[in-house]
């Protein structure tokens, strides 16, 4: 399938969720997430999700980071292909953006290359760790700013489809990919 369809088909199962299968199906992808031995490093990348379009809510996931005394980075749209990155404090002031995306104001400026593990919101992956997103290519570009060895971690409420028909050469696979039912595991 090709990821436009793709992004048509997951947009559309996603707004038939009701607030509480959201809730509920993010809080078992939050305790899927505790099986990963990754809760050794110390600096994750996250987003914040975007209500509208009922993204995997990650406010489970902040707990969990919180409680591990992890370092947590956020990132801000700075022009039409670029995040900067910025550690989530006590004083972080989360404002939404013109397109409804929660992101701090301003704060400490983290460089990529220090981020060990992003968690990726998604509309779609496959068997192989290629990923579908809303096509703006933000966190492709973010990705090739990391290092080699940064784990990038898919958050999706559905399961794999068997392939992406249309993947491009920039196109950054996953490491992992997190449902409610299943924990991915990609080479």
């Amino acid at each position: 399938m090709f990821k436009k369809d793709l992004r048509l088909k997951f947009s559309a199962q996603r707004n038939l969720l009701s607030c509480s299968e959201i809730s509920d199906l993010s809080l078992e992808i939050a305790n899927k997430l505790l099986k990963l031995s990754i809760w050794n490093l110390n600096y994750f990348h996250t987003y914040l999700p975007i209500e509208q379009k009922k993204e995997v809510d990650t406010s489970y996931l902040l707990s969990i980071l919180q409680g591990k005394d992890k370092n947590v980075i956020l990132s801000k749209m700075k022009d039409e292909t670029n995040l900067i990155h910025f550690l989530l404090t006590d004083n972080t002031l989360i404002k939404k953006n013109i397109w409804n995306v929660p992101e701090p104001v301003d704060g400490i400026e983290i460089n990529p290359n220090k981020i060990d593990v992003v968690f990726i919101p998604l509309l779609a992956f496959d068997t192989l760790g290629n990923r579908v997103g809303y096509g703006k290519g933000y966190y492709d570009t973010f990705l090739k700013e990391c290092r080699d060895d940064v784990i990038k971690i898919g958050l999706s409420f559905f399961e794999a489809e068997d392939s992406i028909d249309d993947i491009y050469e920039n196109d950054i696979p996953l490491n992992y990919c997190i449902t409610p039912k299943k924990i991915y595991s990609f080479n």
